[in-house]
Protein backbone atom coordinates (compact mmCIF):
# COMPACT_ATOMS: atom_id res chain seq x y z
CA UNK A 1 0.00 0.00 0.00
CA UNK A 2 1.45 3.31 -0.99
CA UNK A 3 0.06 6.32 1.03
CA UNK A 4 0.44 10.06 -0.42
CA UNK A 5 -0.17 12.88 2.20
CA UNK A 6 -0.40 16.25 1.52
CA UNK A 7 -1.67 19.66 3.11
CA UNK A 8 1.11 20.35 5.31
CA UNK A 9 2.25 24.25 5.15
CA UNK A 10 3.30 27.24 6.93
CA UNK A 11 0.85 28.37 9.44
CA UNK A 12 0.36 31.40 12.27
CA UNK A 13 -0.64 30.29 15.74
CA UNK A 14 -4.21 29.74 15.92
CA UNK A 15 -4.88 29.14 12.15
CA UNK A 16 -6.17 25.27 10.66
CA UNK A 17 -5.19 22.87 8.48
CA UNK A 18 -6.18 20.18 6.36
CA UNK A 19 -3.81 17.27 5.98
CA UNK A 20 -4.82 14.57 3.35
CA UNK A 21 -3.80 11.38 2.96
CA UNK A 22 -4.70 9.17 -0.13
CA UNK A 23 -4.00 5.71 0.09
CA UNK A 24 -3.13 3.25 -3.75
CA UNK A 25 -5.39 0.38 -3.20
CA UNK A 26 -9.04 0.02 -2.91
CA UNK A 27 -9.02 -2.26 0.44
CA UNK A 28 -8.34 0.46 2.15
CA UNK A 29 -11.69 0.80 3.44
CA UNK A 30 -10.47 -2.45 5.42
CA UNK A 31 -8.07 -0.49 7.33
CA UNK A 32 -7.45 1.49 10.26
CA UNK A 33 -5.59 4.60 9.57
CA UNK A 34 -3.73 6.79 11.91
CA UNK A 35 -1.83 10.16 11.79
CA UNK A 36 1.33 10.74 13.74
CA UNK A 37 3.82 13.13 14.13
CA UNK A 38 7.74 13.93 14.88
CA UNK A 39 8.98 17.42 15.95
CA UNK A 40 13.11 17.35 15.15
CA UNK A 41 14.75 15.82 17.45
CA UNK A 42 11.91 13.81 19.40
CA UNK A 43 10.21 10.59 18.58
CA UNK A 44 7.78 9.65 16.50
CA UNK A 45 3.84 10.26 18.29
CA UNK A 46 0.83 9.10 18.14
CA UNK A 47 -2.07 12.28 16.75
CA UNK A 48 -4.94 10.30 16.00
CA UNK A 49 -6.48 7.08 14.35
CA UNK A 50 -9.93 6.10 12.91
CA UNK A 51 -11.23 2.77 12.37
CA UNK A 52 -12.18 1.36 8.96
CA UNK A 53 -15.44 2.32 9.28
CA UNK A 54 -15.19 5.72 10.42
CA UNK A 55 -17.05 4.61 13.72
CA UNK A 56 -14.21 5.47 16.08
CA UNK A 57 -11.67 7.78 16.58
CA UNK A 58 -8.79 7.96 18.81
CA UNK A 59 -6.99 10.90 19.66
CA UNK A 60 -3.79 12.52 21.87
CA UNK A 61 -4.85 14.79 24.77
CA UNK A 62 -2.57 17.29 22.96
CA UNK A 63 -4.41 17.73 20.01
CA UNK A 64 -7.77 16.52 21.77
CA UNK A 65 -10.32 19.28 20.99
CA UNK A 66 -8.93 20.74 18.25
CA UNK A 67 -8.01 18.14 15.57
CA UNK A 68 -10.74 15.97 13.90
CA UNK A 69 -10.10 12.84 11.68
CA UNK A 70 -12.24 11.49 9.24
CA UNK A 71 -12.11 9.35 6.31
CA UNK A 72 -14.01 8.96 2.96
CA UNK A 73 -13.53 5.27 1.56
CA UNK A 74 -14.68 6.16 -1.78
CA UNK A 75 -11.75 8.24 -2.49
CA UNK A 76 -9.53 6.53 -0.25
CA UNK A 77 -8.56 9.52 1.78
CA UNK A 78 -8.07 10.05 5.49
CA UNK A 79 -8.00 13.47 6.46
CA UNK A 80 -6.75 15.64 9.77
CA UNK A 81 -8.10 18.75 10.42
CA UNK A 82 -6.47 20.43 12.72
CA UNK A 83 -7.78 23.96 14.33
CA UNK A 84 -6.15 26.38 16.88
CA UNK A 85 -2.74 25.26 15.58
CA UNK A 86 -0.13 26.03 18.28
CA UNK A 87 3.90 26.36 17.79
CA UNK A 88 4.00 22.99 19.22
CA UNK A 89 2.08 21.42 16.37
CA UNK A 90 5.21 21.43 14.05
CA UNK A 91 6.11 18.49 13.23
CA UNK A 92 6.40 16.02 10.33
CA UNK A 93 3.12 14.68 9.84
CA UNK A 94 2.69 10.93 8.70
CA UNK A 95 -0.38 8.77 7.83
CA UNK A 96 0.11 5.49 8.46
CA UNK A 97 -2.15 1.86 7.83
CA UNK A 98 -2.86 -0.55 10.91
CA UNK A 99 -2.00 -3.89 11.35
CA UNK A 100 -3.26 -4.71 14.93
CA UNK A 101 -1.86 -3.60 18.51
CA UNK A 102 -2.47 -0.41 20.19
CA UNK A 103 -3.77 2.75 18.29
CA UNK A 104 -1.10 4.70 19.63
CA UNK A 105 1.43 2.90 18.86
CA UNK A 106 3.60 3.22 16.07
CA UNK A 107 4.23 -0.49 15.74
CA UNK A 108 1.02 -1.24 15.13
CA UNK A 109 1.13 0.60 12.20
CA UNK A 110 2.51 -1.72 8.81
CA UNK A 111 2.68 1.42 5.82
CA UNK A 112 3.64 4.71 6.43
CA UNK A 113 3.37 7.80 4.10
CA UNK A 114 6.07 10.27 3.65
CA UNK A 115 5.17 12.66 5.50
CA UNK A 116 3.88 16.29 5.48
CA UNK A 117 5.39 19.44 6.97
CA UNK A 118 3.66 21.53 9.47
CA UNK A 119 4.68 24.49 10.40
CA UNK A 120 3.06 26.81 13.28
CA UNK A 121 4.82 30.35 13.84
CA UNK A 122 3.97 32.28 17.05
Amino acid sequence: VQLQACGGGLAQAGGSLRLSCVASRRTFITYDMGWFRQAPGKEREFVAAIVWSGARTYYADSVKGRSTISRDNAKNTVYLQMNSLKPEDTAVYYCAVRSGGSYQNPDAYVYWGQGTLVTVSS
